[in-house]
């Protein structure tokens, strides 16, 4: 009877700690591949910076167009794009 019930709690165990972990390969992102390098600035409604996390390993940005509300996915390694987060990091600190 102990080694049936110390079984059952190894089993258990063994379900939390897989549940926890992320399957490999699978990501949530929201953006498919490196995204665009720039976009006209008056175009720009909104700006959404979605930082890596355990859905998505990689910091995504994305822009709201005023045009017809499309949605663009910005590389975070360019210029134009350090520059929009940089901005953003300003306004936010002269808020504060």
């Amino acid at each position: 009877m102990k080694t049936v019930a110390a079984l059952l709690v190894f089993i258990s165990l063994a379900f939390v700690a897989i549940e926890g972990q992320r399957a490999p390969g699978i990501q949530r992102c929201l953006c498919r591949g490196p995204g665009v390098k720039i976009v006209n600035p008056k175009l720009i409604e909104k700006v959404e910076i979605h930082p890596a996390s355990p859905s998505c390993g990689h910091l995504e940005v994305v822009v709201l167009l005023k045009n017809g509300a499309r949605r663009r996915c910005l590389n975070p390694e360019s210029v134009f794009t350090q520059n929009i987060i940089r901005m953003i990091a300003n306004k936010n600190r002269s808020a504060q």
